[in-house]
């Protein structure tokens, strides 16, 4: 990573401008590259030294057609195991849709893997058939940390990944 993390508090055009570096970066990084536990480890990575508001960052990889297991990730430890029926990450590989939760605390059956985390977005990385291949979890631990603008880049990625190698 050439910059310091992107601030917390940095508004829209320069959050804009961060996932268009960082994008061209994972770009570079991957070119070439087919293994898929390499491709998470290096979006986790980026991702994660990219912004303060990244306080956890990873995937967690879909094993079967209703459990998630902890992929590579950057942070404090994640939870190792999360069925398609629990928590923000289940929910959102159960419903295949991005999860924007501003408020964790406010989430049914949320599942407490950090009690700093307060708020967090997970974006299902699908592949070409539609099926879950992983999902993408990023937790802060600000409250509100995620807008409209880390969904549509993150699901910009996500379709990306997916379609690449799943």
């Amino acid at each position: 990573m050439l910059h310091e993390p992107l601030s917390r508090d940095a508004g829209a055009d320069a959050k804009h401008e961060r996932y268009r570096t960082l994008r061209t970066s994972i770009d570079g990084l991957l070119d070439g590259e087919d293994d898929w536990i390499a491709a998470m480890a290096t979006v986790s990575c980026e991702l994660h030294h990219g912004f303060e508001s990244y306080d956890w960052t990873g995937f967690y990889r879909a094993v079967s057609s209703d459990l998630l297991v902890i992929g590579p990730y950057q942070g404090g430890h994640g939870c190792l195991r999360i069925p398609f029926d629990k928590g923000v990450c289940g929910a959102a590989a159960r419903t295949r849709e991005t999860q924007l939760v501003p408020d964790v605390h406010a989430f049914p059956g949320h599942i407490a893997c950090s009690s700093s985390t307060l708020s967090e977005i997970v974006v299902p990385v699908l592949r070409p058939d539609g099926s879950v291949l992983a999902v993408f979890d990023v937790d802060s631990d600000r409250p509100a940390a995620f807008d409209e603008v880390d969904q549509e880049h993150l699901e910009a990625l996500a379709k990306t990944l997916g379609q690449r190698f799943g």
